[in-house]
C-alpha cells in the first residue's frame, strides 16, 4: 500500500517536472522568436534609412576624382554612393523616378562638382515637377547656377568668392528649407580643381549624410517625417570655411 502511494506520487513529481520544462522550452523559444524578430526588424530599419547618394563630376571628369574617392569613404560607411559624368543627369532623374515609382523612399542626396554641381541643382529642379524631395543638395563651386528649389530640405554650397570660379547659391521664393552658403576662398589649398578632393569637405559631407541616414531611422521609429525638422541652422546662411581645413587640405593631390 505504502509502495504503491509512493509510486504515484514520484510519478506525479515526474509529470509536474515534464510540464515545467515544456512550458520553460515554449516561453525561452518564444523570448528567442521575439528577439529575432525585433533584431530583424532594427536590421530593416537601418538598411532602408540608407540615403541613395548620386554625385556628378565635372565637365570630362578629369579633375573630380574627388568624387570617386568619396564615394567609396560612403560605401565603406554602408551608404549607397553611385558616380556619375555629369553629361548622365537626366538619366540619373529617370533612374530616380523609377525607383520611386517602384515604392523606394530612402533618403535622397545629390552632390556634384563645377559643371556637376551645376546639373545636380537640374537634377532637384526636374524632381521638383514630379514631387520627388531631396534631402540633401551639396554643391561644389557651381557657377551661373539655378536657384535652389523648394523640393529640397536641406543645401550646401562650397564656393570661393573671391574669384570667378563659384558662387552663392540663391533660392526660389517657394522654398523653406535650410540653404548654407560656405565661402572657402580664404583656403589657400583649395581650388576649383581641388575641392572635390578636401579631406575636411569629405568629413563634414559624411557627417550630414550619416546624420541624414539616424534621423530618418528616429522618424520611421515615432511614425512622424518632418523634413523642416533636421538641423539647426537658419533657413539661409553664410559662413566661412573654418581655418582648420585649411591644414586638413594640405598635401592632398590634385
Amino acid at each position: 500500500m505504502f509502495a504503491g502511494t509512493t509510486t504515484r506520487k514520484g510519478s506525479s513529481a515526474i509529470r509536474l517536472r515534464d510540464a515545467r520544462h515544456r512550458i520553460g522550452v515554449i516561453a525561452g523559444a518564444s523570448w528567442l522568436g521575439a528577439t529575432m524578430a525585433l533584431a530583424l526588424l532594427s536590421c530593416g530599419s537601418a538598411f532602408a534609412a540608407q540615403p541613395k547618394v548620386v554625385l556628378l563630376r565635372g565637365w570630362f571628369g578629369v579633375f573630380s576624382t574627388g568624387m570617386d574617392r568619396l564615394a567609396d569613404e560612403l560605401k565603406a560607411k554602408g551608404i549607397h554612393a553611385q558616380v556619375a559624368g555629369h553629361l548622365s543627369w537626366k538619366t540619373a532623374v529617370s533612374d530616380i523616378l523609377r525607383e520611386r515609382a517602384a515604392g523606394k523612399t530612402d533618403p535622397l542626396v545629390l552632390m556634384g562638382h563645377s559643371q556637376g554641381a551645376n546639373n545636380v541643382i537640374d537634377m532637384a529642379r526636374a524632381l521638383a515637377v514630379h514631387n520627388v524631395r531631396v534631402d540633401l543638395l551639396v554643391t561644389l563651386v557651381p557657377l551661373m547656377q539655378n536657384p535652389v528649389p523648394a523640393n529640397v530640405v536641406r543645401a550646401i554650397n562650397y564656393y570661393q568668392s573671391s574669384g570667378w570660379w563659384g558662387s552663392a547659391l540663391a533660392a526660389d521664393p517657394g522654398f523653406h528649407g535650410k540653404l548654407t552658403n560656405i565661402d572657402v576662398a580664404d583656403d589657400p589649398t583649395i581650388l576649383h580643381i581641388s575641392i572635390d578632393k578636401s579631406a575636411r569637405i569629405h568629413s563634414d559631407i559624411s557627417r550630414e549624410i550619416l546624420a541624414l541616414s539616424q534621423a530618418r531611422i528616429a522618424a520611421d521609429a515615432t511614425g512622424s517625417r518632418n523634413p523642416s525638422a533636421a538641423g539647426e541652422e537658419p533657413r539661409s546662411a553664410e559662413r566661412k570655411l573654418p581655418e582648420r581645413a585649411a591644414q586638413a587640405g594640405k598635401g592632398q593631390t590634385q
